[in-house]
């Protein structure tokens, strides 16, 4: 089943023009009596968000200190420092949780982050604009890259090496091979 998509960043800010603030987790409930909380995972670093991270709650942002953060099944068990209590770490159901991108850890050469990705014109290899990458949906066996065609219809392309040619960031571009029948 495809991961719950976190609400856009519209806080940008950046001189570059990236989001602010990364997504890293879903807090869906608490667990227990003393303030755990269950929270989705959504990063590929779940080991950076232990005891003394930084991160942001909600829409509105509000800083916070994580107190532990321990694996939970495909989750987290995460509490933060002054929520000690399940009724005082309830009022967090549902909410998103948030790093500043400058918080980020570096990814190793030739690999970007989603978040670089979206709005990158999407160029076949025959030279053809197919739009723009607006959407990536994550599911079990790889990722699925939206592409919004200029008539405003939608293309998904599987993020696998056989169609997604290569990635160039300064150019804000994504070449792609279009498979038989994806077209």
């Amino acid at each position: 089943m495809p991961r719950k998509t976190p609400p856009a960043d519209t806080g940008s800010g950046s001189p570059t023009g990236e989001p602010v603030y990364l997504t890293v987790g879903f807090i869906r409930r608490p667990h227990g009596i003393h303030g755990e909380l269950i929270m989705d995972i959504h990063t590929d670093f779940p080991e950076r968000l232990r005891a003394g991270t930084k991160v942001f709650l909600g829409e509105e942002r509000q800083p916070a200190k994580l107190a532990s953060a321990r694996p939970h099944g495909t989750s987290l068990l995460v509490s933060f420092r002054g929520m000690d209590i399940p009724e005082t770490a309830g009022r967090l159901r549902n909410t998103w949780v948030y790093v500043t991108t400058a918080d980020r850890p570096p990814l190793p050469e030739g690999k970007v982050y989603q978040h670089q990705i979206l709005g990158l014109r999407v160029i076949a290899d025959d030279g053809r604009e197919l739009g723009v990458l607006s959407e990536i949906i994550e599911t079990g066996a790889n990722n699925v890259y939206v592409v919004k065609t200029a008539d405003g219809k939608e293309i998904l392309l599987p993020a696998i090496p056989d169609v997604i040619l290569g990635i160039d960031l300064p150019n804000g571009e994504i070449k792609v091979h279009l498979l038989e029948g994806l077209v």
